[in-house]
């Protein structure tokens, strides 16, 4: 199975991030919505993220957009909203491992599938501007 096949749908998301330079936790719970941008199936398809993030006493609304884009191997170039590249995905062994070039700070994601309906992605970022760990798990709702 490609990446965006296995991707393609409604999940439930929650992320930890806990900031190493501050010393506190944040949580991101909501859904997440991957779906085909056009006509095209093998053109490029939307990642839309929608939730409530909560750090200590404050509780906000929070979101973010991705594109995801097939590459003919199977995996996946994924772009910010505006188009810039945000990082390499390619799941098809069910394990992937990259890093997000964004000096002077170190990204680096680990993504592992748990199953056909969960997986869970780890960034670990280190850096003179930036210092935390997040994990993010997804569960199919769909």
């Amino acid at each position: 199975m490609d990446t965006l096949a296995l991707l393609l749908g409604r999940w439930r998301v929650e992320r930890r991030v806990v900031d190493r330079l501050v010393g506190d936790e944040t949580v991101f719970t909501g859904t997440a919505v991957v779906e085909a941008a056009g006509d095209d199936p093998e053109g490029p398809a939307s990642y839309v993220e929608e939730g409530e993030v909560v750090r200590g006493s404050h509780r906000a609304s929070a979101g973010r957009r991705l594109t995801y884009h097939p590459r003919a191997d199977g995996s996946l170039d994924v772009r910010f909203a505006d188009g810039r590249h945000f990082v390499d995905l390619d799941l098809r062994a069910g394990a992937w491992e990259a890093r997000h070039p964004c000096a002077p700070d170190d990204y680096l994601v680990e993504t592992r599938v748990l199953s056909p309906t969960s997986f869970v992605e780890r960034w670990t970022v280190r850096g003179p501007a930036k210092s935390y760990d997040a994990e993010t798990t997804y569960t199919r709702e769909d």
